[in-house]
């Protein structure tokens, strides 16, 4: 008779809409890293919230607790006996299929309750949007509804209205046209006209650029002609640089049409930094992979935050520093092994992590920043080396070459550090007399420009000026105008910034490093190089700026339907990645 009840009880439910049907998709799967990993014990949860209802089984209690902070979940079941149990159920496609059993823990010895660990939601490191409920078994199996089914930004998912702020592209399909249109608010919205009765319209939402899109398949489908709203990113779940696609379908056709994969842009800031986002992968806390270049993509993260004031980004910051001040072997983070506090054998990466922390200070004023870039100019400043070329600091610590980028790096931090630090004369004097010996050491050429470094015998090498040395120094000169009021610096940035307009630098009117010539690629270095100088040249004046704005208005008109910016910024493009994104960025944060 019990078989008998029990079997009526799960009837009974499956009627009701609560039983669970065998997971079609139950091969196992390794856990999910995001801002923790899979099985993080919930006394370590940073919040506790219940986003839907108790769900009694037996009038046993079964709940969903979520934190947003940890961007993780886990469930309980309490008034049970030995033996009944509770799990959680994660998908990736909507709750078409899902990885069941997550963390399934049952109610032991003479325990009335029990809990399950904690479980990520998304998968941002793999692009995947997830949904998650939990379960119970106690003489029946029921589970909670799904959370975060929908998106939530300023807007949730399914509005209705909206104004459109950017053109974007159509397809036509038996003489119907089916548009995207997306919003200042970054949401998008379909519409498919000529139409007939019948005639239908839907939204795709992919968060891997377009490659897959489960679980946002035929969003507000409709025959009314046009969809509500929908968001195209998922900053709660740590998902940016998300896609939608407007598609439709004629009533006396099986087949449709979809517009080009489109990511939003509000505005162009929001849209290079959206982009720049995607590939940022929360976990190891950083761009994989690329060490002092991950340092300059985060200086433009926070450049972005600093001008618009929009914090959906700032997370980062603070990410980035707990996790990556530790030391790692070599190849975890660079093909050298790094000490702690960002400290490598290559000083230029260093001397990189400590302006970022300079610009997170600036950005948050909280002294844990400042306090770390002492400690890596500390680090940088033991290379300086009177006794080889009268002075300079070396690139390595192998002390193999004294070059243009590690001067200037040293130069700009010693006199930002002067700049924040009440009642300092230390750095001051650091940088005044590392800017005597740069001055003086032969790196700049008699036409203005800066050659990549010195020969053993201390005689400019006459190798590539490159985009980025040519801007540490003028940003080097102006950190120190700052400090010392002289108009010498001021004037010395200036020159290296018209020197720089005039010479093979700028081909009609774009910025161009050697390595974007037709035949040519730049390496992963290279890539950012532009970005550097772009940053630090309109500091020196206003006379810079329509230069400026020139730049970021040919680089925006070039990005593809991603909002991806590749190395070269005039047409031909060339192929994007993160690098060339981090340097794109930072040449639109200095436009109008």
């Amino acid at each position: 008779m019990a078989a008998i009840h029990r079997t009526l009880a799960v009837l009974l439910l499956l009627v009701a809409g609560l039983a669970v049907a065998p997971n079609p998709a139950l091969a196992a799967n390794p856990p999910v890293c995001a801002l923790y990993c899979d099985t993080r014990d919930p006394s370590q949860a940073r919040q506790e919230t219940f986003p839907v209802g108790t769900l009694l089984i037996n009038n046993r209690r079964l709940v969903l607790h979520l934190s947003d902070a940890d961007g993780m979940a886990w469930g309980s079941i309490d008034a049970g006996t030995e033996g009944e149990a509770v799990w959680l159920d994660r998908s990736y496609d909507g709750g078409a299929t899902w990885e069941g059993l997550l963390g399934k823990a049952a109610i032991p010895g003479t325990w009335t309750g029990t809990r399950t660990l904690m479980y990520n939601l998304s998968d941002p490191s793999h692009h995947r949007r997830g949904i998650i409920r939990a379960c119970g078994d106690a003489h029946a199996v029921a589970c909670t509804a799904w959370v975060r089914a929908g998106v939530c930004n300023a807007t949730c998912d399914n509005a209705s209205g909206g104004t459109d702020a950017q053109a974007v592209s159509t397809v036509t399909l038996s003489g119907r046209q089916i548009s995207l249109h997306l919003d200042s608010a970054g949401m998008a919205w379909g519409t498919i006209t000529n139409n007939r009765a019948g005639d239908e319209v839907w939204l795709d939402r992919s968060f891997d650029g377009g490659a897959s899109w489960p679980g946002g398949s035929s969003l507000g489908r409709t025959t009314g002609g046009r969809t509500n709203r929908f968001n195209a990113t998922d900053p709660t779940s740590l998902l940016y640089g998300g896609a939608v696609r407007a598609c439709g379908r004629a009533v006396e056709g099986q087949n449709g049409a979809c517009t080009p994969w489109t990511r939003p842009s509000a505005d162009r800031l929001r849209g290079a930094v959206d982009a720049l986002m995607y590939d940022y992968d929360p976990y190891p806390s950083w761009w994989p992979s690329g060490w002092w270049n991950s340092a300059v993509a985060l200086g433009a993260v926070i450049g972005y935050t600093r001008r618009t004031g929009d914090q959906t980004y700032a997370w980062a910051v603070r990410r980035t520093f707990d996790v990556n001040r530790v030391a790692f072997p070599a190849g975890a983070r660079s093909s050298d092994p790094v000490d702690g506090h960002f400290i490598s054998r290559s000083i230029d990466d260093t001397a990189w992590w400590g302006l970022t922390w300079i610009d997170a200070y600036d950005l948050t004023h909280d002294r844990v920043y400042l306090d770390e870039a002492v400690t890596i100019a500390n680090s940088v400043a033991g290379f300086w080396d009177p006794s080889t070329c009268g002075g300079g600091v070396w690139w390595d610590r192998e002390r193999t070459y004294k070059n243009a980028v590690t001067i200037g790096l040293y130069l700009r931090l010693t006199a930002a550090l002067h700049n924040r630090i009440a009642g300092d004369t230390a750095w001051l004097g650091r940088a005044v007399t590392g800017w005597n010996w740069f001055a003086a050491s032969g790196l700049i050429n008699p036409s203005g420009l800066v050659n990549d470094g010195l020969t053993t015998t201390c005689q400019n090498n006459g190798q590539t000026v490159w985009t980025y040395n040519q801007g540490l120094a003028i940003g080097a000169a102006m950190e120190l105008y700052r400090a010392t009021g002289s108009t010498t610096y001021l004037d010395a940035a200036r020159r290296l910034g018209t020197a720089a307009l005039a010479s093979p630098l700028v081909r009609d009117g774009i910025l161009t490093e050697s390595c974007d010539q037709p035949g040519q690629s730049c390496d992963d270095n290279q890539k950012q190089f532009k970005g550097v100088f772009m940053r630090y040249l309109t500091e020196a004046g206003q006379q810079f700026q329509s230069f400026a704005d020139t730049q970021a208005a040919t680089l925006w008109g070039g990005r593809d339907p991603m909002n991806r910016i590749g190395s070269r910024w005039a047409l031909p493009a060339s192929p994007p990645d993160w690098r060339t994104q981090a340097a794109a960025l930072s040449a639109l944060l200095v436009a109008s």
